[in-house]
C-alpha cells in the first residue's frame, strides 16, 4: 500500500506541473502573436530608412560618414548580444550563446579583443563569463520595448566606435522564422557599408533641408537604432515561440508520464487485491 500512496502522490504532483506548463504555453502563444505583429509592423520602417540612406549617399557620393569608413586593422570589436530575461525557452539562448562563443574565440585566435554589450539578463550573465569587459547592459527588456529604451546601449557602442575604442560593432540576435524555427543572426552594425548602395538607383532627386550630409548624420543614428530594435523584437517573437513549444512538449511529457504511472498504480492495486483474496481463501481453507 505504501507503493500505491507514493504513486498517487507522484501523479498529483505531475498533474499540477502539467497545469502550470499548459498555462505557460497559452500565455506564450498569446504573447507570440503580439510579438509577431510588432515584427511585421517594424519591417517597413527598416526598409524605408535603408532606402532613403542609400538615395542620400548616391546624391552625395563624395561625403563619407565615419560610420561607413572601414578600419585598416581590427584590434577590438563590440558584440551587442540580444538574449532573453528568463529561461524555459528551449535551446533559444543556447544556440545564440554558441554562435557568440564561436565569434569570440575566432576573434581571440586573430588577436582581436571582444567587448560585450548585453540586451537581456541571460545575455549579460553569459557575457560576464566569456569576455573581459561588458561595457553596457540593458535589462530587463519589456515585451512592448520602444526604440528610446535601446538608444542608450546603441549610442554607447557607436560612440566607442567613433572614438576609436572599437574597430567594429556586431549584433547577434535570434531571428523568428516560424513557430518551430528560430536561428541566430550575426550582422555587422559598424562600419555599415551595406547601406551605401541605393535600393532604387536613379530615384534620389530630393530637396534636403538642411544639407544632405547633416540629414545623413541623423539618419545613420536612427538606422543603427532601427537595426537593434528590429533584432530585439525578432528575439522577443523567437522567445515566446520557443517557450510555447517547450511548454507544450513539457505538458505532453507530463501527461504521458501520468498515463504510465496510472498503469503502474492499477497494477499495484490489482496485486494488492489479489494478495488479499489469496489470504482470505487460504484462511478459509485452513478453517476447514
Amino acid at each position: 500500500m505504501a507503493g500505491m500512496r507514493e504513486i498517487r502522490g507522484q501523479i498529483r504532483a505531475i498533474q499540477n506541473t502539467a497545469k502550470i506548463t499548459k498555462a505557460m504555453e497559452l500565455v506564450a502563444a498569446s504573447k507570440m502573436r503580439k510579438a509577431q505583429e510588432r515584427v511585421l509592423a517594424a519591417r517597413p520602417y527598416a526598409e524605408a530608412i535603408r532606402r532613403v540612406i542609400g538615395n542620400i549617399m548616391q546624391a552625395h557620393p563624395e561625403y563619407r560618414h565615419p560610420y561607413l569608413v572601414e578600419r585598416t586593422e581590427v584590434k577590438r570589436r563590440g558584440l551587442v548580444l540580444v538574449a532573453t530575461d528568463r529561461g524555459l525557452c528551449g535551446a533559444l539562448n543556447v544556440n545564440a550563446f554558441r554562435t557568440a562563443l564561436r565569434f569570440i574565440r575566432e576573434g581571440n585566435e586573430q588577436g582581436i579583443e571582444t567587448v560585450g554589450y548585453a540586451i537581456g539578463r541571460r545575455g549579460a550573465m553569459f557575457l560576464r563569463k566569456v569576455v573581459k569587459e561588458v561595457a553596457a547592459v540593458k535589462e530587463p527588456v519589456p515585451d512592448a520595448v520602444e526604440v528610446q529604451e535601446l538608444a542608450g546601449i546603441v549610442r554607447s557602442a557607436a560612440q566607442a566606435f567613433l572614438n576609436g575604442e572599437l574597430d567594429e560593432v556586431w549584433l547577434l540576435y535570434s531571428e523568428f522564422v516560424n513557430t518551430m524555427t528560430q536561428r541566430p543572426q550575426l550582422v555587422r552594425l559598424l562600419p555599415c557599408p551595406e547601406v551605401a548602395e541605393p535600393t532604387h538607383p536613379g530615384y534620389w532627386d530630393y530637396l534636403y533641408e538642411p544639407e544632405a550630409a547633416e540629414v545623413l548624420d541623423g539618419l545613420l543614428n536612427r538606422y543603427l537604432e532601427a537595426l537593434v530594435y528590429h533584432g530585439v523584437i525578432e528575439n522577443k517573437a523567437s522567445e515566446y515561440s520557443a517557450r510555447m513549444v517547450a511548454m507544450k512538449n513539457a505538458t505532453d511529457n507530463a501527461n504521458k508520464l501520468v498515463r504510465e504511472l496510472r498503469i503502474s498504480y492499477n497494477k499495484a492495486r490489482q496485486a494488492a487485491i489479489t494478495k488479499e483474496l489469496s489470504e482470505i481463501v487460504a484462511g478459509a481453507e485452513a478453517a476447514k
